[in-house]
């Protein structure tokens, strides 16, 4: 992946693609709340603090820095954007397409359960 790729993401703000991620998920039939409990999981961000992300435009460098990521993020496999998320060298940029990719299965409609990645018990 170049590096520009990289920087770009780095720089886009988390404001600018959420409005993408809602309409994604709502045209299939999911809700806010649930793409916030899929958000909430991979960063520990509550309502509250994403609205203030939002509020604050801050770019995809700032937002998985102020993140606290899930243990099981890295259980987040597969192709998104033409990339393996788990080839991915760029920790950044693979944030990133950990949440496009929960996203994507969210409005595919995947169960949540699968989506959170919740070990088998």
């Amino acid at each position: 992946m170049a590096k520009t790729h990289d920087e770009r993401i780095a720089s886009m703000t988390f404001a600018s693609v959420y409005p993408h991620y809602i309409t994604k998920v709502e045209k299939k039939g999911r809700t806010k709340a649930e793409l916030h409990q899929v958000i909430n999981w991979l960063t520990g961000f509550d309502d509250k603090s994403i609205q203030k992300l939002i509020e604050d435009k801050v770019t995809f460098e700032t937002f998985f820095k102020k993140a606290t990521l899930h243990p099981n993020a890295p259980l987040i496999k597969g192709v998104i954007c033409g990339y393996r998320i788990e080839d991915i060298k760029t920790p950044l940029t693979q944030q990133v397409r950990y949440l496009d990719k929960l996203v994507d299965e969210l409005a595919k409609g995947r169960k949540m359960d699968k989506i959170l990645r919740t070990p088998k018990s």
